[in-house]
């Protein structure tokens, strides 16, 4: 089994923190999105990942070292591909060419899943989806009877499915649909001015191929701040993560309410963490008070009240500490 990552993108709706590092690096609960993503793969597999694939843009060797480094902790061969021009799905899939060889699965690395399902590998193949209340922003399917899909739509206009695709793919052949997308590329075949891979997804299906979907019970977007704040918290409700690493010394009159994840050599004094607080390494808090938020390694916070934020890494904020007399109804906003 082999895992195709995409991520060339440049995370736009992510910046600032996109501007120095890869958004499928950015952590959540202590572990960057690309790392919890394909964990979460090989756990519904029914097979061992033989190799990871990245296809990345101009990250720098840093970047690719950690995304080899990601791939060999799950005992897979780690291979990095590039994608100089944006050019869509289906051309992005389709620079990691070499890789895409038996059972191939394809995910795009902006979101994260939760399943409850193994995947049956004699599939011709599969689709990830969740059932969502309003799917018009999203590619949906359509089923049949015998739970196959029949349609693939595309931000639909009207009511047709509430089945949104994720971003996840299984192929049983990834020689087959290495074909279909240089069948594409070599044709000029566009929609919207991009390669899309729902039109090889298309001639595959006319061809015989059946696809079924995977329904999944967590669909966590990590596309924009706030929602990958929002994907921070429910990880940790999921796996209710706390470390506790060196509390005793490093710990001064502090308290941290789980569900929480502490880097190593963190420092916290005088404040109260969480819930749903990742803090990165060599971190340093001060007088704060912090629920839902993102913080990264070798920053340092100092008078903050901080709720559904997002702090990079190396970065510092001071805020004011105050000596206050307030009295009956008054109200401060700052």
């Amino acid at each position: 089994m082999k895992i195709i990552v995409p991520m060339a993108g440049r995370g736009s709706r992510l910046r600032p923190h996109t501007l120095t590092i890869p958004k499928p690096l950015i952590p959540i609960a202590g572990k960057p999105i690309v790392h919890r993503l394909v964990e979460d793969i090989a756990s519904v597999c029914n097979e061992k990942v033989d190799e990871i694939a990245f296809i990345i843009g101009d990250f720098g060797i840093e970047v690719e070292n950690n995304l080899i480094s990601i791939a060999e902790s799950l005992g897979a061969k780690g291979s990095i591909y590039h994608q100089e021009q944006a050019l869509g799905t289906a051309h992005a899939i389709l620079c990691a060419k070499d890789s895409l060889k038996g059972n191939v699965v394809v995910a795009f690395a902006d979101t994260l899943f939760k399943a409850d399902f193994k995947l049956d590998n004699t599939s011709d193949g599969i689709i990830w989806v969740k059932q969502i209340e309003d799917p018009s922003a999203f590619g949906v399917v359509k089923l049949n009877e015998k739970n196959e899909i029949t349609d693939f739509v595309e931000k639909p206009d009207s009511y047709v499915s509430n089945l949104a695709i994720i971003g996840i793919y299984y192929f049983k052949s990834g020689e087959q649909l290495c074909g279909e997308l240089e069948f594409l590329i070599d044709n000029n075949i566009k929609d919207n001015g991009e390669y899309q891979l729902t039109n090889a997804l298309e001639n595959m299906k006319n061809k015989g191929v059946v696809f079924k979907p995977g329904e999944v019970t967590e669909w966590l977007d990590c596309g924009n701040k706030d929602v990958t704040v929002n994907t921070n918290k429910k990880v940790l409700e999921l796996n209710r993560e706390y470390s506790k690493e060196h509390s005793s010394e490093k710990f001064k009159n502090s308290v941290v309410v789980p569900p929480c994840f502490i880097g190593e050599n963190v420092d916290l004094t005088n404040s109260i963490i969480g819930p749903y607080v990742s803090i990165g390494d060599n971190t340093k808090i001060n007088n704060c008070v912090i629920k839902n938020t993102i913080i990264q390694e070798n920053s340092c916070i100092e008078n903050a009240v901080l709720n559904n934020s997002m702090i990079g890494n190396n970065a510092c904020y001071i805020g004011q500490e105050k000596d206050l007399s307030i009295g009956d109804y008054t109200e401060i906003k700052s």
